[in-house]
């Protein structure tokens, strides 16, 4: 303060007759303590007084709140020695939290003693809290809790590069000391909507695409759109009859879904909630609420935009090639992945582990982000996998301080693979290829596709903004065809084709269509009616044992599989585009603006990994599909909280929901392998759907359950909910 007072013109900390060093330094230490005081006190009811104000338009009022506080303080000072003009006072609130931030992370978090005290402060205080409001005290030692960090888009051979040329030292680092990791195979669809669909809620079934069009309904699904993410969790927990694998004292944070957990920030199937109802967006109030957070990770906001404005435009001076637009908003979407959710993500796993809740799964989308318009390798992903690995570094450190053991697992929904966009190779878009084989017309100028990468749902649901409909993908009057793009693998439908159409019906309406398609350099296969069609005529029935196998040997060991289980979905799209894959380069054609892709077969998309400790037992080979990943979590689960005794209980009556309506929280599960069961001083317990609950013999080995945590901790200050109402 003394400092700024000096330099800025505006702001003064003396009577008007000049006073000695001491007595400004004694205004200064005044007008210091009451901007302390009143920041410790007024800030948090502020940002209570503002849970219905969008998250990001939070952030930039903490700059004018936090400006007002200093006036206050200085009007405070005696005799009107302190006085600032109101844009002054902005720059000096900025600053001085600035400041305080990075002086306290200096001296506390650096100082191993200091660090360790006041997280065993913080951990101390949860616990009373949690006392206060009647919950049992724990007794005896404290069972492991599971942490599973989602790494998005981070293929199996990015992880091991990354690791091998000491861009990730922390992982690095679990790898020496005893940590594994092996790779696992997506389904046809390797995107995060079905990937983590299958994970959380173990199911991925009739998920053909990050975007499809359904006929019974005449609507497109979009994995990232709320309402869609919403209604996935509910078909999903529907057909599993499982609240999910969070439901038992969990933490979802920075999820496309809920997993079933209490505890909810950024979860984009809630999101859609409107009011103080809606948890999800807690994670960002309850980060806000302290100054210093915001003020630091907006300055980290605007550095990282003016970062990627840098970078594209050295892209374009050197003429990199494969390149995509990467102007207009990007640069603040870019800057939303990778700075402001990442920060709120972290700070709210942190907060879960001084909690004490038994499982968090985190998602953590900045790679993917920068890969889709970068490319999955180089200077601009490498930077952002540091800055990844510096965060898994801060959580693990906190969780040798949590109030439990913790086992930290990592893994990845996908890969990405490279290549040049369908449209940038070959001059016209899928759908404009699939009009002309029609025989409909084509726009002379070509457009791409927009990308659908998460950040852009993420970033709409932070402002409260209506749900994007993609206009062009809504079918129209007549009989145009639906195509719909998800990565490299598309989709196309035909709205006045009742159900699923046959191959004679598409060739009888279109009969050069098929051929078209088939046989573009651009496209590697089709699937329509249970038969692969690939390039100069050749064919193979799915229900023919080793066709599919051989025609599809290019697209790594259990491609055949894959569009196998595809094919039997209630919602696949009456013509399955796969584009062209080069196994010697690892190439895809994205018929999406993005030259890292994801979403189909071919390369590095399909291979994700799974990393855990050795405590944890061997996941076995060959892990196929997101629902067996969902099985070994489940599993580790179980290893980590000690046996479950099922007790019979009265069936619960089942509840008719609306197939538009936004998932409700779920039931806790039937007793089955890896379920952790109500603990005491958790809440109340649950009814499964199956009629069922889970006790345990001990009385101990429990989390903190629901406690209240600190600012950070994906729920907003002064109590343990979520949200108001939660």
């Amino acid at each position: 303060m003394l400092a700024l007072a000096g330099i800025l013109p505006d702001f003064r900390l003396q009577s008007d007759d000049g006073d000695s060093i001491t007595r400004i330094g004694l205004t200064a230490a005044w007008g210091a303590g009451a901007f302390a005081v009143l920041s410790a006190v007024v800030w948090p009811v502020l940002v209570r007084a503002l849970l219905l104000v969008p998250a990001l338009v939070l952030g930039l009022l903490v700059f004018f709140l936090n400006g007002s506080l200093l006036l206050l303080a200085l009007r405070l000072i005696p005799d009107g020695r302190g006085e600032a003009a109101p844009e002054t006072a902005v720059v000096v609130a900025a600053v001085m939290s600035a400041v305080a931030s990075a002086t306290s992370t200096a001296l506390a978090v650096r100082d191993d003693e200091a660090y360790r005290r006041r997280l065993y402060r913080l951990a101390d205080r949860r616990r009373r809290r949690r006392q206060g409001r009647g919950a049992a005290p724990r007794t005896g030692a404290a069972a492991p809790g599971l942490v599973v960090i989602q790494l998005d888009g981070v293929g199996h051979q990015v992880l091991r590069d990354a690791c091998n040329s000491a861009l990730m030292p922390t992982v690095a680092g679990w790898l020496e000391r005893g940590h594994r990791v092996t790779s696992w195979r997506t389904d046809w669809s390797s995107q995060t909507g079905a990937s983590q669909l299958g994970i959380l809620h173990g199911s991925a079934f009739d998920v053909p695409a990050f975007r499809w069009y359904e006929k019974d309904t005449g609507e497109v699904m979009v994995c990232n759109r709320p309402t869609s993410a919403a209604e996935l969790q509910r078909r999903a927990v529907a057909r599993t009859g499982d609240g999910g694998l969070l439901t038992l004292d969990g933490a979802s944070r920075g999820n496309l879904f809920s997993g079933g957990a209490d505890q909810l920030a950024l979860v984009l199937s809630v999101s859609a909630r409107r009011g103080r109802a809606n948890r999800s967006r807690a994670g960002y109030f309850a980060y806000f609420s302290d100054p210093a957070n915001a003020v630091r990770t907006a300055l980290s906001f605007v550095a990282d935009a003016v970062r990627e404005i840098v970078q594209s435009l050295r892209a374009r001076i050197r003429g990199d090639r494969p390149r995509v637009s990467r102007g207009g908003l990007y640069p603040l979407i870019r800057a939303f992945a990778t700075v402001v959710e990442r920060d709120v993500v972290v700070a709210a796993v942190i907060g879960d582990m001084l909690a004490g809740r038994t499982v968090v799964y985190a998602d953590l989308v900045a790679y993917d982000e920068v890969a889709h318009h970068s490319g999955p390798r180089g200077r601009d992903t490498d930077q952002v996998l540091e800055r990844l690995d510096r965060s898994l570094a801060l959580i693990a450190r906190v969780a040798e301080h949590a109030p439990r053991p913790y086992r930290i697992v990592l893994l990845s929904d996908h890969g990405q693979s490279p290549g040049e966009t369908f449209l940038a190779r070959y001059g016209l878009t899928l759908k404009d290829l699939v009009r002309a084989g029609c025989g409909l017309p084509v726009s002379r100028r070509a457009g791409g596709t927009r990308s659908g990468a998460e950040a852009r749902a993420a970033v709409l649901a932070a402002l409260h903004r209506p749900v994007e409909e993609d206009e062009e993908a809504l079918p129209g009057p007549g009989s145009d065809p639906v195509v719909l793009a998800s990565g490299n693998l598309a989709l196309i439908s035909f709205p006045d084709m009742p159900g699923r159409a046959s191959r004679a019906r598409i060739e009888r309406a279109h009969p050069a269509l098929l051929a078209t398609l088939a046989n573009h350099p651009g496209v590697g296969f089709l699937l329509v009616d249970g038969v692969v069609l690939g390039p100069g005529g050749a064919e193979a029935r799915l229900d023919v044992p080793g066709e599919a196998e051989e025609l599809l040997a290019a697209f790594g060991p259990g491609a055949a599989a894959a569009v196998r289980r595809t094919d039997s979905f209630p919602h696949v799209a009456d013509i399955m585009v796969n584009s062209a894959y080069d196994p010697e380069t690892g190439a895809v054609h994205a018929f999406e603006e993005q030259i890292g892709s994801h979403g189909g077969l071919g390369g590095e998309q399909s291979r994700p990994f799974l990393l855990w400790p050795t405590d944890l037992s061997d996941p076995g080979e060959d892990l196929t599909g997101a629902e067996a990943v969902h099985g070994v979590l489940r599993r580790w689960l179980a290893e980590t909280d000690g046996p479950q005794i099922p007790v019979s209980a009265p069936p619960a009556e089942p509840v008719a929901e609306p197939v538009a309506a936004p998932a409700p929280e779920p039931a806790a599960p039937v007793a089955a392998v890896g379920e952790a069961p109500d603990r005491p001083g958790t809440g109340p317990a649950r009814e499964p759907a199956a009629g069922r609950r889970l006790v345990r013999p001990e009385a101990g080995g429990c989390g903190a359950g629901a406690g209240a945590g600190a600012a950070g901790a994906g729920e907003p200050p002064g109590d343990g909910r979520a949200a108001p109402g939660g």
